[in-house]
């Protein structure tokens, strides 16, 4: 059995295209040329000159000695913090815009929910000289001030979303109405693996450089290219899927996933979708959708704006599904431990996102041999607001 997506665009019984009328000449062109320009020479010699020179790869695989003692075995930390812009977002959108420039498109929009793909999307905007629209809930736009302005400095025009809980469903919607409205000229770069067919295949293929990266780095740091344990956070699913695409189908590896919990699954404000939600379409695929009795979506709620999603990408709904991945619900306090605990035992400050995975690291049981490779996915340079009134409201953390 193979947890790749098959022709049909689809992980098991996850995925394909849901889309409205307008988009299908779309989302169909980008189906039949997506993997010829991704496979085609010129793409990969510009693609991953790009990810040397301009992002600044390979990203490091770091032995957190101080972690892997207080955890019982060895743990490496994959670096996507440390890539330009601060996080993994720039695998992906510098490849999707070569893609657009191949076919043609000459207007770039965007969702982002934390600003990471946003940043992301207007600095790959100005590099390649194209407009950028990004959509952003005016939630997000108020706890993520910093990213606003990166992306307002790189030319990006950044409109304000008021529906709904003004998040990242929010966002991706208004998004989607762009691009109904312009399908000619306009190039939706969706910043997870979420979304119709080809989306989270195309996704999860950019950000496969990572998991190609830890297959190497492993044979130099232990004598073996595979781990024991992978671990990733899971919003959409993207630095998840990047994380683990070379390590699907090796069940050697136990693929362990972190979904925000929130104030708690059972609180009624949790983000953890595959904890919670049934099958269901949202935003052009069939996928795990929290939603009422009634098939209405209900407002996904985590302190981190990037992993506040009401879906998951298909990939990921399968693993859960196929039990292929162990999934966890880390909540906000959780996170927002393991922020001070990498923070004071390593010097790294995560974002939030990657700290819902650190999250996670208390509640398995690891042997002293055990090789453990956990996503770093972004940096904590946007979250510090919140840092650092958890710290006031904290006054000791001293037993970290």
């Amino acid at each position: 059995m193979s947890y790749q997506v098959n022709e049909k665009g689809y992980y098991g019984r996850f995925g394909g295209a849901y889309i409205p009328e307008i988009l299908h000449k779309c989302v169909e062109d980008l189906r039949e040329n997506y993997l010829e320009i991704l496979e085609s020479e010129p793409f990969k010699r510009e693609y991953h000159g790009l990810l040397r020179t301009y992002v600044g790869r390979p990203s490091p695989l770091y032995h957190a000695k101080r972690l892997s003692e207080k955890y019982g075995c060895r743990i490496y930390l994959k670096r996507e913090d440390l890539n330009h812009t601060g996080a993994h977002k720039i695998n992906n959108t510098i490849g999707q815009i070569l893609v657009a420039r191949s076919m043609g498109k000459t207007r770039i929009i965007a969702e982002t929910g934390a600003g990471q793909h946003g940043v992301a999307t207007a600095t790959v905007c100005a590099l390649m000289n194209m407009p950028c629209v990004v959509y952003m809930g005016k939630t997000d736009v108020e706890r993520q001030q910093p990213n606003v302005k990166k992306m307002r400095m790189l030319g990006a025009t950044v409109v304000p979303v008021y529906s709904g809980n003004m998040t990242l469903k929010d966002a991706t919607n208004e998004a989607i109405r762009d691009w109904c409205c312009h399908p000619s000229d306009t190039f939706y770069i969706i910043g997870s693996t979420v979304g119709p067919h080809p989306y989270p295949d195309m996704v999860a293929r950019l950000q496969s450089v990572i998991s190609e990266e830890i297959k190497q780095q492993l044979e130099e740091a232990e004598g073996r290219d595979y781990p024991d344990y992978l671990m990733a956070c899971v919003g959409g699913g993207s630095n998840a899927a990047g994380t683990i695409y070379h390590y699907l189908d090796d069940r050697r590896v136990k693929i362990i996933l972190a979904e925000a919990g929130g104030e708690g699954i059972r609180s009624g404000r949790s983000a953890a979708t595959i904890c919670l939600g049934k099958e269901g379409i949202l935003h052009g695929a069939r996928t795990l959708v929290m939603q009422n009795e009634d098939g209405q979506i209900e407002e996904p709620y985590s302190i981190s704006a990037g992993l506040d999603y009401p879906g998951i990408g298909p990939l990921h709904a399968n693993l859960s599904a196929t039990k292929r991945a162990d999934v966890l619900a880390v909540d906000d306090g959780e996170a927002l431990s393991a922020v001070f605990e990498l923070t004071r035992l390593e010097g790294i400050i995560p974002a939030l996102e990657s700290a819902h995975v650190l999250g996670a690291l208390p509640k398995l049981n690891f042997r002293p041999q055990d090789v453990v490779v956990l996503t770093v996915s972004g940096r904590g340079d946007k979250d510090m607001e919140t840092y650092l009134k958890f710290m006031t409201d904290n006054n000791s953390l001293n037993h970290i």
